[in-house]
């Protein structure tokens, strides 16, 4: 059975190897001239189900709404003239009731636990190294009334069985004592000491070699212009070099899928929402963090990738611009100085921006389409690193026929 992956992110790769995994003669395409040079190379890091929150919920709308008007606010809306995004944003502020909000919630955070195992498994099985720390994460709140939101809000999360512990300021600068310079600046924090953190893109390049020691062919530097179908059956897909067969074809291309499908008369609902990262070196005489987290008056995430540190903040509709200025990395710095004023050499930056592929609901596209051979693995968000194993195990399940291991519902094409 030959299975063609478009896509070479964290998303193609993972289901490459769960594929080959079952035998199948697997090929990665993707247009740039590695794996994970797009939404997985400067990611946050944050192996991350205690922060399965769905983006829509009831404050949202209210905030993309002042975005227009404030700077820095941590969702932006950027106006264009593009009708996908507009269509998209209708569809995300459908979602932003309480009651969807708790149902989106609920299904996350079930996708993401069931994924961080199948994470773990597949790193113990290939002795993966990707600068890993497990040790929790924390979720940090600056003041009193954010903080009591915040554990009023976790209960959802700790329903579907996430071991959340609050913790008052002392209590945070004893779990990591880097956040010691900041103690007047912290009224408490959420902590997950089953979260994680590592480096996406590393994992990624690991994986890579483990794919083709299972034989998984790369063809890089190699753009998908379009796929070609006859009746309810996929063909091949047009690339520079000529038609690449197959028997069977995964659309992991994240925010470029729904362009892809769009040509076969799919309206996939994912689309692009930028995020930015800056990563600073660390010398002998910085005092940087141990444990990942999130300031979550900012939106401000920090893990430590061995000798780098890195944040990551906002979340900007702006369709498939990935320009920056240092401009845009402002909120970001000023929280990360004030967190850990040594924790890194601040003055040399590396900026970084990228686009996550989300659905309104938050949650990805996996498995069947209405053309028999056509698979989606897609739509992962600001969650891929998570979810990346667990949507790729259970989309080599559908395609062996099996039953999926965890509810797939809210997960499909409708």
């Amino acid at each position: 059975m030959r299975s063609v992956v478009l896509g070479g992110g964290i998303a193609g790769v993972t289901a490459a190897w769960y594929l080959a995994k079952e035998g199948r003669e697997v090929t990665v395409i993707d247009r740039r001239q590695g794996v994970a040079l797009e939404t997985s190379f400067a990611n946050a890091g944050l192996v991350a189900p205690g922060h399965s929150y769905t983006w829509a919920s009831p404050r949202a709308p209210k905030i993309l709404l002042k975005s227009l008007f404030v700077e820095g606010q941590a969702l932006r809306l950027k106006l264009n003239a593009d009708p996908h995004m507009w269509i998209w944003c209708l569809q995300f502020l459908r979602n932003c009731t309480a009651e969807r909000s708790r149902v989106n919630t609920s299904r996350k955070v079930m996708l993401c636990r069931y994924a961080q195992a199948q994470l773990q498994q597949l790193a113990a099985a290939e002795h993966l190294q990707y600068d890993r720390i497990s040790r929790g994460l924390l979720y940090l709140y600056r003041d009193e009334a954010s903080f009591a939101r915040g554990t009023q809000n976790m209960a959802i999360l700790k329903d579907n069985g996430l071991p959340l512990k609050t913790l008052d300021a002392e209590q945070v600068v004893a779990r990591e004592p880097a956040l010691g310079a900041a103690r007047d600046r912290i009224a408490g924090a959420i902590y997950c000491p089953t979260d994680e953190s590592g480096d996406a893109h590393l994992f990624t390049c690991a994986l890579k070699t483990a794919c083709e020691r299972l034989g998984v062919r790369f063809e890089f530097n190699t753009p998908v212009s379009a796929i070609e179908a006859s009746g309810d059956q996929i063909v091949g897909v047009h690339t520079p070099a000529g038609l690449v067969r197959g028997d069977e074809f995964v659309l992991a291309l994240g925010s470029w899928s729904p362009i892809i499908a769009r040509r076969l008369g799919y309206r996939l609902p994912v689309y692009p929402v930028k995020g930015y990262s800056a990563t600073f070196p660390v010398g002998p005489d910085h005092r940087p963090p141990e444990l990942g987290g999130v300031d979550e008056n900012n939106l401000v995430a920090w893990a430590r990738f061995g000798q780098r540190l890195r944040f990551t903040a906002t979340a900007e509709f702006a369709g498939y611009d990935t320009r920056h200025t240092p401009a845009d990395f402002t909120t970001m710095l000023q929280a990360a100085r004030e967190l850990f004023p040594g924790g890194a050499d601040y003055d040399s930056p590396t900026y970084w921006a990228g686009l996550r592929p989300m659905t309104p609901e938050g949650t990805p596209l996996i498995g069947r389409t209405r053309h028999r051979n056509l698979y989606l693995n897609t739509g992962h968000g600001h969650m891929g690193w998570t979810m990346s194993c667990g949507t790729a195990k259970l989309l080599a399940d559908i395609m062996a026929g099996r039953q999926p291991e965890i509810d797939m519902t809210g997960m499909t094409l409708k």
